[in-house]
Formats: structure tokens, C-alpha cells, sequence
């Protein structure tokens, strides 16, 4: 006996309902699964990249530490650079200055600069005209000053002055102002 008019389906738990649920969270959840995947990716990829300019950072200290250096040496010779400069422009000076003292009926064959003192070689024709004209300015700038005359064939006197300047009384009087 036969109640029904149609004929009987088989019924399975995946109706179009579930199927749609089904496929929504498939969705969600490979679209879930992507983006947790391109999060790990960036992750990485941003590690990465950070010990990259860790790297770069180091490298670039010690590069402005060598360029320090290299910055300080250069300032260095640049201060003995004008050190130099300096003493040879007054080397120059005291030179110019010291011909400029030399009258002209002396003559100078030699002059030898020390440290704290000057070695002047020369002829003049007697020892009143060295002793007047070149001996009183020496004598106001050095402490110390020593001439020896020798005869020359010429009938004038050769000399020998040796004149010093005393640094001991230099530095007290620098040491005391």
C-alpha cells in the first residue's frame, strides 16, 4: 500500500543549506589561513630586513668612527701645519729683522740660529764701529752676548758674535705674570 503520490528521496545530511554554510566557512577559512600565511611571510620578511639595517647601522658607526679619526689626524696636521707656518714666518721676520740691524759697513759671512741664541761670522773694520753699530742692538735682545775679533789680511777685523737668550729668565717671568 502506497500512501504517498511521489516517490521517496533519499535524504542526506548535506542539504543546499549546509552546503552554503559548508562553503561560506571554507571560504573564511582559506581566506583566514592566506592571511595567516602573508602575516608570516611579512614577519619574516621584516626580520629580515632588520637585521639587514642592524647590519648597515654597525657598518655605518664604525664608518663615522674611521671618518673621526680621519677627521681628528687631518685637524692635528692641520695645527702642525700652521705651527710650521708660523715659526717660519717668524723665522722669516727675525731673519729680515736681522739684516735690517746689520749696518752697512759690516759685513755678515755667516749666521747660525740655535734654539735660544744666534752665531753671527763676519768682517767690520775695527771693533768701535761693531761694538757701536751692531754689538748695542744685540745686546738689547740678548742676555748674554760674546764677540771674538781675528785679524783678517785685508787689514779689517773678522768676528765671531755669540749671543744668547736666557729661557730660564724667560719662563720665571712668564710664570709670574
Amino acid at each position: 500500500m502506497k500512501f504517498s503520490y511521489i516517490k521517496p528521496r533519499k535524504k542526506t545530511p548535506f542539504t543546499p543549506d549546509v552546503q552554503l554554510i559548508v562553503r561560506f566557512f571554507s571560504i573564511t577559512l582559506i581566506m583566514l589561513l592566506t592571511t595567516y600565511a602573508f602575516l608570516l611571510f611579512k614577519d619574516y620578511s621584516f626580520t629580515k630586513e632588520k637585521r639587514e639595517l642592524i647590519k648597515n647601522r654597525i657598518a655605518l658607526e664604525q664608518s663615522i668612527d674611521a671618518m673621526d679619526a680621519k677627521i681628528a689626524y687631518i685637524k692635528k696636521q692641520k695645527a702642525v701645519a700652521q705651527k710650521v707656518h708660523t715659526q717660519n714666518m717668524v723665522l722669516k721676520d727675525s731673519i729680515a729683522n736681522l739684516f735690517d740691524l746689520v749696518p752697512e759697513r759690516i759685513t755678515l759671512s755667516r749666521a747660525e740660529f740655535l734654539k735660544n741664541g744666534l752665531i753671527l761670522y763676519g768682517v767690520t773694520p775695527n771693533k768701535d764701529v761693531y761694538n757701536f753699530m751692531l754689538q748695542a742692538p744685540l745686546r738689547s735682545i740678548f742676555q748674554k752676548s760674546y764677540t771674538s775679533f781675528y785679524p783678517a789680511q785685508n787689514g779689517w777685523l773678522q768676528f765671531v758674535s755669540t749671543n744668547y737668550i736666557n729661557e730660564d729668565e724667560g719662563e720665571e717671568l712668564s710664570s709670574e705674570n
